[in-house]
């Protein structure tokens, strides 16, 4: 069950943000709603959580790092609300309905177009071998690949993997603050939310100009994009939903384990030299 839940969270996050969000959106609109909730949490003090006098609470208070968590429940009802009435529907018929080798281009596409934001993270993280991989996989496949929709690189040995700006704060020593759980957007936190902006500043699709039909190719990237999300986590948080007695805790704590690792593996890769295929 922890791994199934951890593979639905491998979408926020997680650039490859199919680490994205458990509820997605286009990233503009995801980036703008998430400054709004931030600036307006000041002013939800009185949906805090008391904290707890108990000894023993208070240590689960603490763990849990959630003092939103009044606030936080609402968006999840919100989120799973949409979800059910909406984005499941479409996710499963996206799944059932469109071929494997198409959706597997729209996820590759997806992932090409994020890699300038993969590789300045893992030089941002002191990391040269993930940045010359990273790089090596936006060039090729956006050659090779066809503006990214095959994963040419993945096959000459160019392997995908997923870096943000938020994991590179941690690698940094910069707390994550609070949790949160943001309408439309998922697990979160204050540290991710500010590494989530840098990384759409970062993203190449989200600079396409307006006229000559670009903007609908925009919207399209982003629209396909998220189907193609809810198609690959649908099973995965029906499972959380079904098998958790308190769905809300197992997501926060399977996301907050998912991103600890992420960081700690980021700071471990210390691979230093060149392999064969460079």
């Amino acid at each position: 069950m922890q791994t199934s839940a951890r593979k639905a969270l491998t979408l926020r996050a997680t650039p490859t943000q199919r680490r994205r969000s458990v509820l997605g959106a286009v990233p503009i609109s995801r980036a703008l709603l998430g400054c709004v909730v931030l600036l307006s949490l000041d002013a939800c003090k009185s949906i805090r959580a008391p904290v707890p006098k108990d000894p023993d609470a208070l240590a689960d208070y603490k763990l849990a790092n959630d003092p939103y968590e009044p606030l936080n429940r609402k968006m999840y009802d919100i989120n799973m609300w949409a979800y059910h009435f909406a984005l499941r529907p479409m996710g499963k018929a996206w799944k059932n309905y469109v071929p494997h080798p198409i959706r597997q281009s729209i996820a590759t596409l997806n992932e090409t177009w994020r890699q300038p934001a993969v590789f300045f993270s893992d030089v941002g993280a002191g990391k040269p071998r993930r940045a010359g991989d990273s790089f090596m996989r936006f060039l090729i496949n956006m050659t090779a690949g066809v503006a990214g929709f095959f994963d040419v690189a993945g096959l000459v040995g160019y392997k995908q993997h997923s870096t943000d700006p938020g994991m590179v704060f941690g690698t940094w020593g910069i707390k994550s603050g609070p949790y949160l759980f943001l309408p439309f957007i998922g697990p979160s936190s204050f540290r991710d939310m500010v590494g989530y902006a840098v990384s759409q500043g970062l993203t190449p699709i989200n600079y396409v100009p307006r006229g000559y039909g670009l903007l609908s190719f925009d919207w399209g990237y982003n629209i396909l994009g998220t189907m193609n999300v809810f198609a690959d986590s649908t099973d995965q948080l029906d499972a959380i939903e079904q098998q958790s007695l308190d769905p809300y805790a197992y997501l926060r704590s399977a996301w907050q384990q998912n991103r600890q690792n992420e960081v700690q593996k980021l700071k471990d890769d210390n691979r230093r030299t060149v392999p064969d295929w460079y």
